[in-house]
Formats: structure tokens, sequence, C-alpha cells
């Protein structure tokens, strides 16, 4: 943590704190970041007008640089992909140009939807004054565009994004644009800068103008009308994206500086340009020439000759490639920077409603003074509308994305225990909410007036205590419940399943011995790692040992329980051949402690391999499998987790018996939907029994082939529990990634037999939920167990008028039985703002909490909609959002200017990886289980995940000094940030690139591989040798770093420059164009404001 205080003194409770179960820090590192492997986007697939794949006649595209062979798909054991967690799709980014790199004048025309300056405003209420005067010049056909600056106003303070990025200047090809032309080598046009960001420096403005007259292509390509003069009021050009802040007003006019020359009619007199020095300003570029449209070739070059307007028709003057440069548009890896440098310093404090906390990739401590830490709740809003009909207006989803038993940094304290004896916890008598810092206590203190429902009720005589003048009670600080945000309460006797006080849970491991898990040498290697794991099983705060009993049981096509009571010599196997009819033949012996019987359990994990090492047989049933864990736990009266091992679509005869129906012909069709859901309702069937007994499933899956993911994971996932998948496991390559998942799923707490309710201050509700559970009726979320990596999500809708005064209140209560065999109620609250102004809901925004919602929300949408509809209501709602805020809050500018708010800039950007993702657009190499196993996983992901999953981190490893052992800075996800001089680190949560570029230095290749040249390093490699030097031990340690940030094992793979695996490479540089036909960022940036216009035209 680069936190400079302490951590913050423990508040004085008055009771020994036990530690919450089940924090182990030591996979902590800061808050994780999540983004993922975007695929695809739909609108791009075909030639759509204008948005052509390929270029006009006579245009012709940049030779590649790198000449990278065309990528042949890199195949992996079992003739798939190798693909970290998920068998991945081949991606290949379009070539990058070798032109050289220029700068661009401040227009950018775009199809139909001219891209001009983006800006990023923090959000500002109407009315305004007038709208800024502009005078538009022409400069060497570039439509340079000088206009108005505004003064900002300074972002809200505590919202902690920094000052407004201002978006440099444009080099390269700008895709599909026709008419632009360039600046002497060296000379930047006039742009807006930015504010804070040291190194800029304010760019010359004196540019010869010259005229020019269009001449239209000779290959028919689209005419453009040529114009002299003046442009019309309310037309100007295009320009580069600029982001600004809100306020806008008018300084007075100045004449244009020395140097600049105008042809035509003058315009209006220029404003003055103000250096990055200058706080608080910033040249806003204004508009775009009405609807024409430019050659749509693949970033082709422009025709030559074309027109200049508001000039004097002159000779045609060829014009060299330019593109809009990326540099110019929002960059994560900015905001991300920004954050991190003025928000991690400071502890976040929780006292005051509706602050928005620091982004999930900043390390940040928490102090709770009231309300919920961010780890266990973030909203998509701080600041929810005051009525149902300015929520549909914005169209921003009002979310919450909880986890209520996040793992938090050793610095932080675990919530408090607190115990009422036999009364239990005090709770509204109408709405049954629990006590929390938000009740208002009244008429001395012997009633409280709940915040939820308003009910007055009565205080019990022994929870009385008088108030202070304040009308607080004078041991509200003593009391978690009246001080804090998060706290625990001791469930009585009430809250237990048959008013019986609970056992303590069981885990029942499950392991398939058929022919293909004894030949992989899986079942040897599960049973030897069993022997010593067996000892870590979670326990509660200082126990001794561990509460939890475990029992064993083996499988193909028949059922093989295992008696390991301490009393016997040897272990005694029971076969149940019935599969149609699963009972549990033995109870006593079956559950045992393991120290007790530690001697018979070796004996039996010793024998297990050998007596299944000649096996032939090669079917498999699963339904049974778990009906018999199931079956195990109800007669032992417990809840608990089955940890299955299974390796192949169970075709033997049984319930739950499934058939192969992959058909990748199905993909873009209407029948798309069915590969996601499972083939059988027998699955739902046994979960809702399943969490009936609070009985989780673990599923660890091994297949060389097709295993029906999206059916085999409908078990886990109704039951809070987790699915991992090695494909094609070989023992050599992935048995670290595999005992790394399994060490960490056994040891780590786990709430059993829970249920969440999230109850709602009067206005809104919960209206639908998200995640990995079970749900019987409209409020309960039920899971048979539940960890600290799992969320789930919740949305809130309108059901009255909220009032700004109060504010919204949610309060989480998980109600759950600890890893003792505890029942524990677990509380979270949080305090909202509410507002009636559209521009305060947006100034409150968090976008990576608003992706985490979307994502879910689309993942579930394919269930039941084709893809292609999915995407496209992603879009628009994205769009509606991005329109309202330019209709209603944004200074008046023209329309062709692409104006976000500043808490949503990297929305486009966020939203194209998860349009791009496998789920919605998969590349030909992405199998039908990977989408489902994606789909699933996503669901319950939190937000720091879902953010690295969907923008995954690139890192150079030898950019910085080698010994600099903090995280190098990242660069963006693109090809373009590659150099082939350098080593780059990627990772999106579940996968973890080494890519090498082909010039790196021999003695860099010597450190970190200990061969002597880039030829010699083996492509594909999972594991670094460890050598004693420097670079090596440093890239070990970040690799270390990095993994233990994540929740799952990333398993290493050593790309090559040009070699065949940087194809599946290439997949995760999602700023880039994808092979599956996914939009770059630049594209869909334009394509986004397309829609916003049409929104608002």
């Amino acid at each position: 943590m680069n936190v400079n205080q302490s951590a913050p003194p423990v508040p004085p409770f008055g009771q020994p704190q036990p530690v919450y179960l089940g924090h182990h820090q030591s996979s902590y590192g800061g808050q994780p970041g999540s983004t993922t492997a975007p695929t695809s986007y739909g609108a791009y697939n075909g030639p759509v007008p204008g948005y052509q794949q390929t270029p006009p006649p006579g245009v012709s595209r940049a030779p590649p640089s790198s000449g990278a062979p065309p990528a042949s798909t890199a195949q992996g054991p079992c003739g798939q992909t190798a693909y970290g967690q998920f068998g991945q799709g081949d991606v290949q980014n379009g070539p990058s140009s070798t032109v050289q790199m220029q700068r661009l004048p401040g227009y950018q025309p775009f199809g139909s939807a001219i891209l001009a300056p983006v800006v990023s405003q923090p959000a500002v209420l109407q009315p305004y004054g007038p709208p800024p005067t502009s005078a538009q010049v022409t400069a060497q056909l570039a439509g340079m565009q000088i206009s108005g600056t505004v003064a900002p106003a300074s972002p809200p303070s505590g919202l902690g994004y920094g000052p407004p990025t201002s978006l440099a200047s444009a080099s390269g090809s700008f895709p599909n644009s026709g008419l632009y032309g360039s600046y002497p080598q060296g000379q930047a046009p006039p742009l807006g800068q930015a504010q804070g960001h040291p190194g800029t420096q304010p760019p010359q403005r004196s540019v010869p103008l010259q005229a020019s007259s269009f001449t239209p292509p000779a290959s028919g390509g689209p005419r453009m009308p040529s114009m002299t003069g003046p442009l019309l009021p309310g037309q100007s050009f295009g320009g580069l994206p600029v982001s600004q802040p809100n306020h806008v007003s008018s300084p007075a006019p100045q004449a244009l500086p020395p140097g600049t020359q105008m042809t035509g009619p003058p315009g209006p007199p220029l404003p003055p340009m103000h250096s990055s020095q200058q706080p608080g300003y910033q040249l806003q570029q204004n508009g775009s020439f009405g609807p024409t449209r430019g050659p749509q070739s693949n970033y082709g070059s422009p025709y030559p000759g074309a027109a200049a307007f508001g000039s004097q028709p002159g000779p045609p003057q060829p014009l060299p490639a330019k593109r809009l440069d990326p540099d110019a548009i929002p960059s994560p890896i900015q905001v991300i920077e920004d954050d991190r440098n003025n928000r991690g310093s400071e502890p976040f404090v929780t006292g005051v409603r509706g602050q928005v906390p620091p982004l999930v990739t900043t390390n940040f401590l928490v102090k709770d003074q009231g309300n919920a830490s961010p780890r266990y709740i973030r909203c998509t809003s701080y600041n929810i509308p005051c009525t149902s009909d300015m929520a549909k207006q914005a169209q921003v989803p009002l979310a919450a994305v909880i986890k209520p038993l996040a793992r938090l940094p050793p610095e932080e304290a675990s919530p408090y225990v607190v115990d009422h004896g036999e009364s239990g916890p005090l709770r509204c008598n109408r709405c049954k909410a629990y006590m929390c810092p938000f009740m208002q206590f009244v008429e001395g203190g012997r009633r409280f007036q709940c915040c939820f429902c308003s009910c007055i009720n009565d205080v019990p005589p022994q929870y009385f205590q008088h108030l202070d003048h304040t009308g607080k009670r004078v041991d509200a600080c003593d009391r978690p419940e009246l001080s804090l945000g998060s706290y625990e309460f001791l469930a009585t006797v009430d809250y237990c399943k048959n008013n019986k006080f609970p056992s303590p849970p069981a885990f029942i491991f499950m392991i398939d011995v058929s022919y293909n898990a004894i030949r992989s040498g899986l079942v040897r290697l599960l049973c030897e790692e069993l022997k010593s794991l067996l000892d870590f099983l979670p326990r509660e705060g200082g126990a001794e040992e561990s509460a939890i009993r475990v029992g064993f049981v083996t499988y193909n096509k028949v059922l093989h329980f295992y008696n390991v009571k301490s009393s016997l010599a040897q272990p005694q196997m029971m076969v149940v051949s019935d599969v149609g009819d699963m009972f549990v033949p033995l109870l006593d012996g079956f559950l045992v402690n393991v120290n007790e019987s530690q001697a018979v359990i070796t004996s039996l994990l010793d024998q297990i391999p050998e007596m299944f090492a000649d096996t032939r047989e090669t079917e498999t049933v699963f339904a049974p499998v778990i009906q018999a864990g199931m079956e195990a736990l109800k007669a032992a009266e417990c809840a608990g987790k089955l940890f299955l091992f299974h390796t192949s679509l169970p075709i033997a005869e049984a319930p739950g018996k499934l058939k192969n129906r992959d058909d990748r012909k199905l993909i873009n069709t209407d029948k798309e939907k069915t590969l996601f859901q499972p083939q059988t309702g027998a699955y739902q069937t046994l979960a809702k029994e399943c969490v009936a007994q609070g009985c989780c499933v673990d599923l660890f899956l091994f297949p060389n082939q097709y295993v029906d993911v999206a059916t085999l994971s409908v078990v886990p996932q109704l039951t809070g529990g987790s699915v991992y998948k090695y494909a094609c496991f070989q023992v050599e390559n992935d048995q670290e990634r595999f005992l790394s998942d399994l060490r960490r799923d056994v040891q780590k707490v786990v709430g059993f037999d829970a249920v969440m309710r999230v109850r709602t201050s009067t206005g809104i509700r919960a209206v639908d939920f998200f995640g990995a559970f079970y749900m019987n009726n409209t409020t309960d979320v039920e899971l048979a167990g539940l960890d600290g990596d799992k969320t789930v999500t919740v949305e809130f809708k309108h059901d009255d008028r909220l009032n700004e005064e109060n504010g919204a209140l949610l309060q989480c209560a998980l109600l759950y039985t600890s890893c003792a065999g505890q029942r524990r109620l677990r509380i979270h609250n949080l305090a909202l703002n509410c507002c009636t102004q559209l521009a305060d809901l947006y100034r409150n925004c968090e976008t990576d909490t608003l992706i985490n919602y979307m994502a879910k929300f689309a993942y579930r949408g394919v269930l039941s909609s084709p893809v292609k509809t999915v995407r496209d209501t992603l879009i628009t709602q994205c769009a509606q959002i991005l329109a309202c805020y330019r209709k209603n809050c944004a200074s008046p500018s023209s329309a062709g200017q692409l104006i976000l708010p500043e808490c949503m800039k990297l929305l486009p950007v966020y939203l194209n990886c998860v349009l791009k993702s496998d789920v919605l657009q998969p590349g030909a190499e992405v199998t039908t289980d990977d989408r489902a196993y994606v789909r699933q996983l996503v669901t319950s992901m939190d937000v720091a995940e879902t953010n690295v999953f969907f923008y995954p981190r690139l890192l150079p490893l030898t950019k910085s000094p080698i010994e600099n052992t903090t995280e190098p800075p990242a660069v963006r996800a693109s090809e373009e940030r590659l150099s082939n001089g350098d080593i780059y680190l990627l990772e999106n949560g579940l996968n973890l690139f080494l890519w090498v570029g082909a010039s790196v230095q021999q003695g860099v290749v010597q450190s970190l591989f200990g061969v002597s040249s880039f030829s010699q390093i083996t492509s594909g490699l999972s594991v670094l040798p460890v050598l004693d030097n420097l670079l090596s031990k440093k890239v070990q340690g970040l690799i270390d770093s990095l993994r233990a940030q994540r929740s799952r094992y990333m398993k290493l793979i050593v790309v090559k420059q040009e070699d065949k695996l940087e194809t599946l490479f290439k997949h995760f540089l999602v700023e880039d164009k994808s092979l599956s036909g996914g939009a770059s960022y630049v594209d869909f940036l334009c394509h986004m404001h397309k829609e916003i216009r049409q929104l608002l035209s």
C-alpha cells in the first residue's frame, strides 16, 4: 500500500474482536483490476455504408511494419487454440502503418458522422450563457479550426478524476476519412492542451493557410461539394477529441496571432489560446461540416486533391494518409494513473453520504465511518435521480455490485461481531431492517424511527441509552451497529433451520476415475495433493483445527463410497451401481474428522490411483454424483461443499445423461442462444434440491473435447459454486495452475446455507439480481455457498419519488453459517445522494461498475435473445446515456463534436471491449464450451475483475531501470504500443503472456531466458528459468505479484514476435480491430458519435 498513514486506530468497541475468517490476506494485492479478452463487434462484420472493409479502387493500404506471417492458429495439445483458461480465438489486428507519424489538424470527417473533438466534461447545470463564437479557418486542406476557449469549472471535490484530460494531436491514418491535409513535419496544429500533464507544450498557432480546390476522384467515390467563403452559421469543422469541462463562457475575442493568414471573407475574431500552464482553460474545438462523407476505405489514403472548405479553389495537391491519433482520445491508462496519483495517498473515509470512491485500480485504505467500504459495495452512481422519469431519461442503470464476504487487506479490520444474546439483533418491526447508523432515536432514546420505512419502534429496555444534545445516543461510538457501515451479528436459534443450531459443514471430494482421468495423470496428482491439503481446511478465528469433516467418492459409470472411520486399519469401499436411484450406502465413517482419520485417509489416497490404474471404462455419469453428495449431507444434517473433478461428457445411461450438441453453424443465427442454455431441465431441479440442503458444488473440468459446460455448470452456478476448466490437461504443463486453484478453493472461507436480502429506503426497490445463486421468490437470494470472490449485482428501480434531503439507503443483510458452524448475520449499509438535476447524476457515476453491470446484463441476455440483438441493445443504451448528457448537461457546441461526461469518458472504450468479448462476438477458434465458461465466470465477477478482464493490463518490462522493482506503468492495449526492442507482460485475470520483441538486446534475452539469442527462446514456454540476476528476479517477482492479486492462477505463455502464438496474444490488444470483426477503439468511438447524433437529431 502506498499510503503514508499508519493503519487507522480501531474504535474501542469494548470487546475482544475475533478475526473474521477467511480474510487470508496473502493474495491481496491492492484492489485487483479486471478486464477481458474482447473479440468483436456486430455492426462491423460486413461492409456497411460508410464503413467499408476494403479500400476503394486506387486507395492502397500502408504496408505492414512487422511483416508478421499470416497468422496460423496456435494449436494446443488437443488441436485447440492454446488460450490460458479457455481456448481462445485468433485475432489479427490490421497491419500497422510504416508511414511516418505526423501531427494532424483539428478535424476529422468520419462517414456521415464526422468525429469532432471528443470533449470530456464534468457535468454542469443549464442554462448557459450565449454560445461561444468561433472562427473556422482552413489549413492545408485540413480544415484546421480554431474556436472559443472555455473557462471550465473545477471538478467537484471528492471526485478524484484529476484535471480534464486533453486529447493530443493525431497522427497516422484516420479510418474512413478522405479530407485532410498535412502539416509540415514537426509542426503541430492548434489543439486543446492537457492541464497538469508535464511535458506538453502549448502548440504553435502560426500555420500558413493555403487555398485548394477539390477534384472528384476518378474511382467514382463520393463527391464532396466545393465551397468558397466562410462557413454558414452553425457549420464548423470537426476536430480532435478534446476533454472539456463545462461552465462555458466565451472569453473576449482577440485578433489572430501574427503569421496567420486567411483567405475568403474573414470570420469572427479569434479568442486567445491558453497554454497548459493556465489552469482551468482549454481550447474547445467545435463542430464539423454537415453529413458529408469521405471515402470509407479501410484506413486507406485519402483522395488526392480533396477540397478545403472556406477557401478559393486551387490546384489539387496529393495528401499523405492520416488517421485519428489514438493519443487524442480518452485513455484508460491515463485515467487510472491520474486516480492513483490523486486518491491513492489518503484513506477513503466513508462518513460522507454519496461519495464516489477511488477507482478499483487504485490502492487505497478505507476508514469505515458509517457507510460500507467500496470493497463490499460499489454503485453505478452515487447520486441517483429523484424521479423515475429522470432515470428513464438518463438511461443510466441504477445498480450495486455487492461482495458481502470480500477479503480485506491486512491494514483494515474485519467486521466486528456483535452479540446481543438471546434477544438477537434489534430490527424494525415493519420492514425488518437491522439496526444501523441511519436509524433515528426519538423520545429521549425510548423509541427509534426506521430510516427505511419510517415506522416508529420501541427500544427494548436492555438496549436503552440516553441521547446527547444532538439527538445521538451517547454510546453510539461504542456500538458497531450505530457507528459503522459493516458489522456482524451472532444469530439466535430463530435464524436457524428447524430452530436448531447447525452442525459444522462438510467437504466431499468426488473424483472421476474413468480412463481419461487416469491416463492424463490427474488422479495420481490429485490424490498426492489431497494428502497435505487436508491439513489446511478453513478454520474459525484461532481454532487449532478445522471443524470441517471430509468424505471421499470415486466414480465412472458407477459410484464408489469409502468408509474411512478412524478405528479401521484399511479404508472400505462400497459400490452403488444403481445410479438411477441414488442412495448413500453408509453413514457412520463416511464423513470424518481429518486429524482423527489421518492414517486411513492417507492409505485411501495411496490406493485410489493403483485400484483404477488398469481401467478401460471411458463413460461417466454426472448428475447421480451430485445427487449422492447431497444425500450424504442431508443424512449428516449439515451443509457443505462438493468438489467434483470431471473429465468428459456424461453419456452413460443415468439421470442427467447428455448428448454432444456442439454446433458452430448456429453462431449468428436465432438459435445461437440454445448453445448457452442447458440441454435438460434435470440439472435445474437438482440444483434447487442442493440449495435447500445447503450443498454447494465446485466443479473442476479437464475436457479433451466438448463437455457441454453450459449444462454441467448449472448446478455450480445456482448453488454459489465455481467452475474451473483445464482444456487438454497435461500434468507437466498444467499441474501448477490446477494445484494452485485447488489449494485456494479448498482453503478459502465460505459462508454456507446463506440467504441474502437487500432492503432500500422508500422510493426505490431492488428489482433484478445477477450472480451465482438461486431465487425462489422476488426478494431472497439463496446461496448454498458464498465465498469472498463472489458478487451479487442488484438493480434498483423507482417506485416513488425520492427526496434530495433524505437521500436513499441500501442495506444488504446476509445470513450464513460460518466454517465452524456458527450462524451469523453480516450487514452492509450505504447511503446515496439524490438529485433533481441530471448533471449531478452524471458527475457521480462510476464507469467500471457500470460496465460490470452492463456485461452481466448482456451475458444473461444471450440466454434468451440473439447475440446481435444483445449487442445492439448495449450500443443503444450507451448512446442514449451519452446523448442525454449532451442534450441536458453539456455546454452548447456544434453537433459535430463528441462530448463525453468526465466520469464516463471511458464508457465507449470499455463497452467496445465487452462487445468484442468471446461471448458476444467469438473468433473462429473459440469453442462453444469456452463461451459458456466465460459467460458463467463473468456473472459473479467483482468490479476489479471485470475491469482487467475486459481491458487487459500491458506492462513494459525493459523500459524502467532494472533496480526498480515496483510495478511498471501500464501502456494502452494496442499493437502500436509494442516496440520490437522490448518485452511486455499482459494479464487479464485469467491469462498471462510474456511478449518478446524480435530486436530485444541479447543481454536481456540471456538474463531472462538463459539462452544467447531470440531464435533460441522456446515459444509457448510456460515457466521462466530461475536465474541469479536482477532482471530475472524482477520479472519473476512481478509475475508472482500479479498472480497474488487475482482469484485464479494465471498460467504464463511466452510469445515471440511474429510467432504463430502472437495471433492469440493480439486478441487481448483490445484497442485494435479484432479478427472476428470487432471494431477498433477509434472506429467504435466514431460509430458511437454517429449513434448519438442520430438520437439528438
